[in-house]
């Protein structure tokens, strides 16, 4: 096993990453999310009583619900604006000619918003995006490892909405406007 090791803390420094990933603050979202999990219950029938039964009998979870909530998903609860607001925006693919019906179903689970929908969503909030999360963090972690982090971009001159820049120029289908816009100005 420590070949294993070995082989990776000699390519990666993992060593130094887990040490950073140790050191460093963690959201309110994880905590209060996983604390969550405990009363929560992912079907369109207990949903809201789950959630409800959170921030009225346990203790300090209306804290934890308000702090999730606002650092998370909300559609979650299946309240009012939750339901809403994943009919809304899993109907936006919609739009999308000859896929977007496909897609749409795909986020949904089927045709309308509903168990399916709710559980997709619970999935993707508690497993997918965490882990994209982590390899996303992971990755920026290895990547400040070997390349060191840089200076930040220098700020350019203050805007003088009288002197165009030179080299800032408009699309092609511009260019007689804008230089009328130009000769006019100057």
């Amino acid at each position: 096993m420590s070949s294993v090791y070995d082989w990776f803390q000699e390519r990666l420094e993992i060593q130094a990453i887990a040490d950073d990933i140790t050191s460093k603050y963690v959201p309110p979202h994880v905590a209060t999310g996983f604390a969550m999990t405990f009363y929560y219950r992912p079907t369109v029938t207990e949903a809201f009583a789950s959630v409800e039964y959170l921030m009225t009998e346990v203790n300090f979870g209306w804290l934890i619900r308000s702090v999730h909530r606002w650092s998370a998903s909300y559609s979650l609860p299946w309240d009012q604006v939750g339901y809403w607001a994943c009919k809304i925006v899993t109907g936006v693919p919609d739009a999308i000619p000859v896929v977007g019906g496909l897609i749409v179903q795909v986020l949904r689970g089927g045709v309308s918003v509903g168990q399916s929908t709710l559980t997709r969503f619970y999935s993707a909030h508690t497993f997918v995006l965490p882990v994209v999360a982590a390899v996303l963090m992971l990755t920026h972690f290895v990547m400040i490892r070997k390349q060191g982090v840089l200076e930040p971009t220098p700020l350019g001159e203050k805007a003088d909405p009288f002197a165009t820049p030179l080299e800032i120029l408009p699309e092609w289908y511009f260019f007689p406007t804008f230089n009328l816009l130009r000769v006019q100005i100057t």
